[in-house]
């Protein structure tokens, strides 16, 4: 029975149908989540993970697995000269402007427990990272680094979960190549050829069932876990949190098969559920006007953003996110995005609504200007975007004309640009005359109106990525939506540099953690590298079991959080 002090979001607890008590609960089984549970447990709390989908590992399981982790061993050995100082240099002069006052303090944590992290994961996981050889993408900050801030996990064979059944959820891409082979070959442009030259390797993956990228990094966390003594209850949809009378949340509650199971947790819960794309109404609230698709689980629906903002959790950054273009497909017998860099091409361009080209198409943080708007809280200024390109494309691209092929009116043809416009609803002479003008920077290969020729922001060395500038001119003539496709959003309950979720008063709420792509990111849209979701997630992760491991969670441990003001007491968010 439970005390009748003992609240779940303020309401009067039901009756357990089963009880588990643990030291830490970890909400979530992904990259953050897994990291949380790996060092809390390592300090020798018991933990209990609990995730929502019958499957382990959330986006993380699905993603390219490559992390940035600034300053860390792998790179110091080979002589690379970086620091915790220089990666604070680098994210402040990368930041959007007004970001440093509320996320310093948080950059600085992260820069100094990043590389840490990594030599923890490799202490107690099978996990071994390599380095890329890609640069940060925003050469021309200070603090940047040319090399040695970006890692993927090798390969590890799923032999080292042992004979348990831990089921991790696979990707929509093949999870048989590693990171490296994807960006050193050009498997997008020509996928039969790359399989027939790594053909022996790949048998050999297949026969000794050895995973790659996320799927690599989440076995390699689930196997440290598991030896660490965690627990993992999973098909288990947490659904409320337990708090005391003086607002300490010491528990939850989940839901599985109808049945509602109470968790005590002594040390504190770590919300780590993942973003909150596929919740519909907080979504269309924070990122209002057109979206093609969502490239995650549909267990991303903003679970741990719902409990901790009925606890009291202040919320911010909510209208952050990762975000692209994608390729229609089907995940798990539903509509999916598929995301990949399908626009990385030197005869397409894209245009808004009114049929101008609107940014450099090569720009690493794209995602910054096809959400830019005029104001907060407004609709996207740009939207509907078009990719435009002619027949080219589709035979140098097998991919996107095998999606053409499978998803019938998904790409509009026309045998002339003022046709083709015709049927996007946007106006024929302005399409014809930005066509035009591309066409002519070609030949010089200069981009006048968005130095285009100059991007380099994913790597020289990435071979995925066709530079250049070609003419669009031979017919007929392709255009295909490329408006929001959300991977993740970035926003979720403040925390402050312990992992801790602030309050709307100012105060932390004893208790209550949250890491990952859940949290309040203090790096949002505009990413610093192509590793900075998932190396900050199992930073926050780490972050989080450090904090839980240094003692109990009590209401008088926690002052008021530095450098964070109280917010309004009346959440705007929808719930």
């Amino acid at each position: 029975m439970m005390r009748p002090d003992e609240q779940t979001g303020g309401r009067p607890a039901p009756v357990a149908d089963s009880q588990l008590s643990c030291d830490v609960l970890v909400v979530g089984s992904g990259g953050a989540a897994l990291s949380a549970a790996l060092c809390a447990a390592a300090a020798g709390l018991a933990v209990l993970i609990v995730e929502k989908a019958a499957v382990l590992g959330g986006t993380t399981a699905m993603s390219g697995g490559a992390v940035w982790v600034p300053a860390n061993h792998h790179a110091l050995a080979q002589g690379v000269e970086d620091s915790p100082e220089q990666a604070l240099e680098y994210l402040r002069a990368a930041a959007p402007a007004g970001w440093r006052a509320g996320e310093d303090r948080l950059w600085a944590r992260f820069a100094h427990a990043a590389p840490e992290m990594l030599r923890f994961l490799e202490t107690h996981t099978p996990l071994r990272f390599s380095l890329t050889p890609e640069a940060d993408p925003l050469m021309d900050c200070a603090g940047a680094k040319a090399f040695g801030r970006m890692l993927t996990p090798d390969p590890l064979r799923a032999g080292v979960l042992g004979k348990g059944r831990w089921p991790v959820r696979r990707s929509p891409l093949p999870q048989v190549y590693t990171y490296q082979e994807v960006i050193g070959e050009d498997i997008y442009h020509h996928p039969f050829r790359v399989a027939l030259k790594l053909a022996p390797r790949l048998l050999w993956r297949g026969v000794t069932r050895t995973r790659t990228k996320g799927a690599a990094l989440i076995t390699g966390l689930l196997a440290g876990c598991l030896a660490q003594g965690c627990r993992i209850e999973a098909s288990a949809r947490v659904v409320d949190l337990i708090t005391d009378e003086g607002g300490t949340v010491t528990g939850a509650w989940f839901s599985r098969d109808g049945r509602l199971t109470r968790i005590a947790a002594r040390r504190g819960v770590v919300l780590a559920s993942g973003g909150f794309e596929w919740d519909a109404l907080r979504r269309a609230a924070h990122f209002p006007g057109p979206f093609d698709a969502i490239s995650s689980p549909r267990t991303n629906e903003g679970d741990g953003h719902r409990m901790a903002q009925a606890v009291g959790a202040r919320l911010a950054h909510m209208d952050q996110a990762n975000m692209s273009g994608s390729l229609p497909t089907r995940y798990e017998g539903r509509p999916y995005g598929l995301s990949v860099f399908f626009h990385y091409e030197p005869n397409a361009i894209l245009v808004n609504r009114q049929g101008r080209r609107f940014t450099n198409e090569f720009a690493f943080n794209l995602g910054e200007a096809l959400d830019a708007r005029d104001e907060p809280g407004g609709l996207p200024r740009h939207l509907p975007a078009w990719l435009i390109a002619d027949a080219r494309l589709l035979w140098r691209a097998p991919i996107l004309l095998a999606c053409a092929l499978r998803r019938r009116g998904w790409m509009r043809r026309a045998n002339s640009i003022g046709a083709l416009a015709a049927k996007l609803g946007i106006p024929p002479a302005s399409l014809e005359e930005t066509v035009a003008r591309f066409n002519a920077f070609c030949p010089r290969g200069v981009d006048e109106d968005f130095q285009r020729h100059l991007a380099a922001g994913h790597g020289r060395g990435d071979r995925r990525f066709h530079g250049g500038l070609s003419p669009i001119r031979r017919a007929p003539f392709i255009a295909v939506p490329f408006n929001r496709s959300f991977t993740a959003t970035k926003g979720g309950p403040r925390t402050d540099e312990f992992g801790r979720v602030v309050h709307l008063d100012g105060h932390v709420i004893p208790g209550l953690f949250c890491a990952g792509v859940a949290m309040a990111n203090p790096i949002g849209t505009r990413a610093v590298g192509a590793g900075t979701t998932l190396g900050p997630n199992l930073t926050w992760g780490y972050i989080c079991g450090r904090t839980l491991a240094d003692g109990p969670a009590r209401a008088e441990d926690f002052p008021p959080a530095a450098g964070i003001a109280p917010a309004a007491k009346t959440p705007t968010e929808p719930s």
